[in-house]
C-alpha cells in the first residue's frame, strides 16, 4: 500500500468514525424527548452504547461498594480472577457433562474445605456448592429433618411437630427454613448483658422432636460467636443421659474463612462430636464476588439418598442436591483461583491484616469517648458500637448523616431480649485500610457534632487573598 492508499484508508476510517458517533448521538438523544421505559417492553430498539450509558448513569446513584461498611460481601478481586470469571460467565454449572472440569474443581474445593474443617480422616464427608449460605443452611437443615423423620419411623414413633432450636441472633434464613419446610422454630432470646445466646437455655428447648440445634460463628448482629463448644458438650451429655442424639449445624457464613487461619486451635468444627454439618460463604471472607456458598456434611450417611436427584441431562446422569437448577460456574472458578493463589499463607496474612485493622477501628472509636464498643473484633473483623451517653438523636440519624460522605453504615436494634439496644456495625474487609479508618472515624465524629447542633465553620476569605502575582 502506497502513501496515497494510506491517506484514502485514513479518510474512510475517520468518516466511518464520525458516522458512528452521529448514530450514537441520535440514539442516545431520543430519551431527551421520550420517557425511559420502566414498566412496559419498549417498542423500538436502542443502540447498545446508548443502552449501556443509560444504565451506567443510573447505577451511579448506587453507593460506592468500597465505602459500604455494612456488607460482608467481597467487592474486589485480583485482575486475573476477574479474567477467569469473565471467561466462565457463560458456563451453566449444571451442564456437568459439557463442563466436566468445573465439576472437578467443585469437588476439589469440597475436599479442601472438609479438610480445613477437620472432617474425620476415616470418614466419608460430602458437600456441595450453593448460591450462598442461605441455600446451604436450608439444604443442611432439610437433610437433618429427613434423618430425624427416618429415625422416628424406624422406632414406630410419631413424626408430627418437628422443631429446630436456635438463637434470635441467627440470620433470617433460619426462620425461612422453619416456615418453608414446616418445622417449629424454637428461638431462644439473646442475653441482655452479653448480647449472646446462653448454651444451657438453648439446650433446655431441645427434646425428642428436635431435628438440629443451630450455632452461629459470627452473627450478623454483633459479630459474636455462639458458645458452640458448650452447646456441643451439653448435647453430648443429653445423648449419654437420655439417649436424645441431636446434631449441631454450624452457620459459619462469616467465620468459615477466618477462624481456620486466625484461630486454628479453636474447636468449633468437626472436631466437636455433635457438629454434623457446616456452611460457609465463599462470597464473604472467602474473598469471592456474590453469590457462592458451601455446605459440608461430616459423613455421607447424613445426606439422605432420597434427597439426591439423579438427572439424565445433556448426556450424563448426575446426582444433584440443590434448591435450584441452572446457575453460573464463574464464582466456583474464582474460589479455586483464590485457594491456589493465596494458599494458607496468603489467607492467613489477609485475615491477620483485616483483624489488625478492625482492632484499630475499635480502638479509635473507644478513644474518641463518643462511642461504647460492644464487639472489638474478637473473632472476626467486625466492630459494633453504640453511643457512650444519651443523645437527643439516634444512631439511625447518624447513619443517615454520614451517608452524605459516602459511608454506608447500618444502624439497627438487637433481637429479643435486647431489642431496646441500638447499635452500629462495621465490617472491616480487605480494602478498608487504616488510612480509610481514620477518615471514617473523623467523618463519623463530625457528623455527630453536626447533629448535636454545632456550627460548621465556613471561611469567607477569598481564595485569591494574600497571593501576590509575581
Amino acid at each position: 500500500m502506497d502513501i496515497g492508499d494510506m491517506m484514502v484508508s485514513s479518510k474512510v476510517d475517520v468518516r466511518h468514525l464520525r458516522d458512528s458517533e452521529k448514530k450514537f448521538e441520535k440514539s442516545h438523544n431520543r430519551f431527551i424527548d421520550e420517557d425511559v421505559p420502566k414498566y412496559r417492553f419498549p417498542e423500538r430498539r436502542m443502540g447498545s452504547r446508548a443502552a449501556y450509558q443509560l444504565i451506567h448513569n443510573e447505577l451511579n446513584l448506587d453507593g460506592n461498594p468500597d465505602l459500604n461498611l455494612a456488607s460482608f460481601v467481597t467487592t474486589w478481586m485480583e485482575p486475573e480472577a476477574d479474567r477467569l470469571i469473565i471467561e466462565n460467565l457463560h458456563k451453566n454449572f449444571i451442564d456437568r457433562f459439557e463442563y466436566p472440569q468445573v465439576n472437578n474443581i467443585e469437588e476439589r474445593i469440597v475436599n479442601i474445605l472438609a479438610n480445613l474443617y477437620n472432617a474425620p480422616v476415616d470418614g466419608n464427608f460430602v458437600g456441595t456448592s450453593t448460591i450462598g449460605s442461605s441455600e446451604a443452611i436450608m439444604l443442611g437443615l432439610l437433610a437433618h429433618k429427613w434423618n430425624w423423620r427416618k429415625k422416628r419411623r424406624s422406632e414406630n414413633l410419631s413424626t408430627e411437630r418437628p422443631n429446630i432450636v436456635f438463637g434470635s441472633d441467627t440470620h433470617i434464613s433460619w426462620d425461612k427454613f422453619a416456615r418453608y419446610f414446616d418445622v417449629e422454630p424454637r428461638i431462644v432470646p439473646i442475653r441482655r448483658d452479653s448480647f449472646m445466646v446462653d448454651a444451657d437455655t438453648l439446650i433446655d428447648h431441645v427434646d425428642q422432636n428436635t431435628i438440629a440445634v443451630g450455632a452461629v460463628l459470627g452473627t450478623t448482629f454483633t459479630g459474636a460467636f455462639d458458645p458452640v463448644i458448650e452447646i456441643n458438650d451439653r448435647l453430648v451429655e443429653l445423648k449419654e443421659d437420655r439417649g436424645i442424639d441431636v446434631p449441631v449445624h454450624v452457620d459459619a457464613a462469616s467465620a468459615g474463612f477466618i477462624t481456620p487461619f486466625y484461630e486454628p486451635e479453636f474447636r468449633w468444627d468437626f472436631r466437636l462430636e455433635q457438629v454434623k454439618s457446616i456452611n460457609t460463604s465463599g462470597h464473604k471472607f472467602g474473598l469471592v464476588y456474590p453469590g457462592l456458598g458451601w455446605l459440608i456434611f461430616r459423613d455421607g450417611s447424613l445426606l439422605p439418598e432420597e434427597l439426591k436427584f439423579y438427572v439424565n441431562y445433556l448426556g450424563d446422569e448426575m446426582p444433584t442436591y440443590t434448591l435450584n437448577f441452572s446457575r453460573g460456574s464463574s464464582m466456583i472458578v474464582g474460589q479455586y483461583f483464590n485457594i491456589l493463589h493465596l494458599g494458607r499463607e496468603g489467607y492467613s496474612q489477609i485475615v491477620s491484616k483485616m483483624m489488625d485493622n478492625a482492632s484499630y477501628l475499635a480502638l479509635r472509636l473507644h478513644q474518641s469517648g463518643e462511642f461504647t464498643v460492644i464487639n472489638d473484633a474478637k473473632h472476626i473483623p467486625v466492630v459494633t458500637f453504640k453511643f457512650s451517653g444519651k443523645e437527643r438523636f439516634t444512631l439511625f440519624d447518624l447513619s443517615y448523616k454520614v451517608r452524605e460522605r459516602g459511608w454506608i453504615v447500618p444502624a439497627y436494634s438487637l433481637p429479643p431480649d435486647a431489642e431496646k439496644t441500638t447499635i452500629m456495625r462495621v465490617v472491616v474487609r480487605e480494602n478498608f485500610t487504616k488510612d480509610l479508618i481514620d477518615i471514617f472515624v473523623d467523618d463519623l465524629i463530625k457528623s455527630k457534632r453536626f447533629l448535636e447542633g454545632e456550627t460548621i465553620r465556613i471561611s469567607h476569605r477569598s481564595a485569591r487573598e494574600g497571593h501576590p502575582v509575581s
